[in-house]
C-alpha cells in the first residue's frame, strides 16, 4: 500500500511539474541551472525518472538516487542487487522524456553469506 501511494505521489508530481516545464520551454529562459525555470525542469525530469523506477517491482530500485543536472543530464547513485538491475535503471532513465544523458554510479551490493 505504501509503495502504491509513493508511486502515485511521484507520478502526480511529474504530471503537475510537466506544466511548469512547458511554461519554461515556451519562455526560452532555460539557459543555465541558476535560473529557476532550469531548476524546475531538472526537478521534473528527476520526478519522472523516480516515478518510472517506482513502477518497477524491484525492491532495490528504491535505493537508487536520481539527480538531474542542467539540461537533462541524469546521475544515478545507490546500490542494487545485480548488474541487470543497474542496467535496467539506466535504461529506464535513458528512456524518460527530457533526459539528455545518463551517468550511472550505481554499485552492486555484495551478497552476504
Amino acid at each position: 500500500m505504501k509503495f502504491k501511494l509513493t508511486a502515485i505521489l511521484l507520478a502526480t508530481g511529474a504530471v503537475l511539474g510537466s506544466f511548469a516545464v512547458q511554461a519554461a520551454t515556451e519562455t526560452g529562459t532555460d539557459t543555465d541551472r541558476s535560473h529557476p525555470t532550469t531548476f524546475m525542469k531538472d526537478s521534473v525530469i528527476t520526478a519522472k525518472v523516480k516515478a518510472h523506477l517506482a513502477e518497477q517491482k524491484f525492491g532495490s530500485l528504491a535505493r537508487i538516487h536520481v539527480d538531474t543536472h542542467g539540461h537533462g543530464a541524469v546521475v544515478l547513485t545507490g546500490t542494487v542487487r545485480s548488474q541487470d538491475q543497474a542496467d535496467k535503471a539506466a535504461s529506464i532513465a535513458r528512456d524518460t522524456e527530457g533526459v539528455t544523458s545518463v551517468k550511472s554510479r550505481i554499485r552492486i551490493k555484495a551478497k552476504s553469506t
